[in-house]
């Protein structure tokens, strides 16, 4: 036997016969992504992750130089012989590292980022105004040149 066909399962007259009348990801409405507003490259991947862990180690301090201290001098033994160090500082590092702390890192990246253009654009006019100075630097130089080439050549006709 079959089922019956409900009335929300036809598709109307004026529907495709490939599409439904009803896709569930349309009845969703898209929120955007305030904490962070724009996909990033590759390398600002690579500098936000570089804060998260910056941040992660900077919790974790206390227990990482406890384990640092430890295993100082030793090889092997030191998988052994501080072991409490070393999970202490690993329980630390797992506790303060996850999505928020992520999320953290890249707030911190986009506060961040109009301070580094800004730093970028002033060395750039930095950099402008050096070619600039050099360029007439050279210009002032050629034509000292040539004016004692001319002197020259005048001192030598005269005499």
């Amino acid at each position: 036997m079959t089922a019956p066909i409900a009335a929300s399962d036809v598709l109307s007259p004026s529907s495709s016969s490939s599409t439904p009348t009803n896709p569930p990801s349309a009845s969703r409405s898209r929120t955007p992504n305030t904490r962070n507003p724009l996909p990033l490259s590759a390398a600002q991947e690579a500098q936000v992750r570089d804060i998260y862990y910056k941040r992660v180690r900077g919790y974790c301090s206390d227990e990482i130089k406890d384990f640092a201290t430890c295993a100082r001098n030793r090889t092997i033994t030191a998988t052994w012989l501080c072991r409490s160090q070393r999970l202490a500082m690993n329980s630390c590092m797992i506790a303060h590292s996850g999505d928020d702390e992520m999320d953290r890192a890249r707030e911190e990246w986009f506060q961040g980022r109009d301070e580094r253009r800004a730093k970028r654009e002033q060395e750039e006019r930095e950099g402008e105004e050096k070619k600039k100075f050099n360029m007439e630097l050279a210009r002032k130089i050629r034509e000292e040149e040539e004016r004692t080439r001319k002197h020259k050549s005048n001192d030598g006709k005269k005499g």
